[in-house]
């Protein structure tokens, strides 16, 4: 089969792969659609991913497809039955499980190669994080449900209550999916650096947006919204050391800050002890996803509140798969659907 492999970094080949076969408790899925992600694209660049990959590996995680082999001992799963895969699951067992913190699992199982004409999917997945798609919903946005699943966690973990006003600095595919999920019931201040992504973000929901080539400062910019204070919560997903700093810069007294993008390894951060201290700021890092998550994310998307689709730039064959990533380097789409 085709499939695409992460080699290092800005190495992504196309190659011929044999076609896997279900060991006990797996199934094999034909995949339908595979979406692009921001992580995606941080890992082609980067050249691995600390706890995702390490290369050369099978590349792409978002996908969902149709059942086409099941190994032993799976019962609950049928040959042709749509489905989506996240790609991860935890182990049920260790110290953080038995505390229902899924995303801390010390063993969890990662799964990669979306990109390619077929995706095993391993027997705790099958388990734990394998859900049957809605007959109505295309699969292009049913692949969408990892990406969605992480940002749900992430509200969750932000605290924010109706009428906050929260900024998000990031207008990629994260940024505009917390814009879309939180505008249903709190104001949304919006920072980017492309005015068609803005635009999005406006049609998402989101009360304000700022390019921050044109508006610079933008802690301060924060404060003259606000009434001088800040924001009550700041969402930070764009993963750059710099924008980090900016987020804790632009929160109020007694506000949250998620630092939801994962920064390059070994990456630093400056922080005012004063102002985290006095003005007592609860700082977070989030990452990833749980089981509820992932069944709650595929549920809002097969519901049609949020126009999902807003997010998918093209879709493309797989054998573009190079020049899709070159074009999400240069800013020029968002997410890419990519089939066989």
């Amino acid at each position: 089969m085709l499939a695409a492999l992460l080699y290092g970094q800005e190495d992504l080949r196309l190659e011929q792969v044999p076609e896997p076969t279900p060991a006990p408790g797996e199934v094999v899925i034909q995949v339908e659609a595979a979406t692009t992600c921001g992580t995606d694209l941080k890992v082609w660049r980067r050249g691995g991913h600390a706890k995702m990959l390490t290369p050369p590996t099978l590349f792409g995680h978002e996908g969902a497809g149709r059942i086409v082999a099941i190994g032993a001992g799976v019962t609950n799963w049928r040959v042709g039955d749509r489905v989506v895969a996240n790609n991860s699951a935890p182990c049920m067992k260790c110290f953080f499980c038995q505390r229902s913190e899924y995303s801390l699992c010390p063993n969890l199982t990662w799964n990669n190669g979306t990109f390619a004409e077929y995706l095993q999917i391993p027997a705790p997945i099958v388990q734990h994080n394998l859900l049957r798609i809605p007959d109505q919903l295309p699969s292009v946005l049913a692949a969408m449900t990892e990406p969605l699943a992480c940002v749900l966690h992430g509200i969750s973990r932000s605290q924010v209550k109706p009428h906050d006003r929260v900024v998000v600095l990031g207008d990629g595919a994260i940024g505009l999916m917390f814009v879309a999920v939180l505008s249903k019931y709190t104001e949304v201040i919006l920072w980017g650096g492309n005015n068609k992504r803005l635009e999005i973000g406006e049609k998402l929901g989101a009360a304000r947006t700022f390019n921050y080539h044109q508006v610079t400062d933008i802690p301060n910019t924060v404060r003259e919204l606000t009434e001088g204070w800040g924001a009550d919560v700041v969402i930070e997903a764009t993963g750059i050391p710099t924008v980090w700093e900016k987020a804790i810069a632009c929160a109020r007294p007694g506000a949250t800050v998620n630092l939801f993008g994962g920064c390059p390894k070994d990456t630093t951060i400056t922080l005012n002890t004063e102002q985290v201290h006095y003005s007592e700021i609860t700082i977070k890092g989030v990452f990833h996803n749980t089981p509820g998550y992932v069944k709650s994310a595929l549920s809002l998307i097969a519901s049609g509140t949020i126009s999902f689709d807003l997010l998918i730039s093209e879709q493309r064959p797989l054998q573009d798969l190079e020049q899709v990533f070159m074009d999400m380097k240069a800013r020029k789409v968002i997410k890419v659907a990519m089939y066989n």
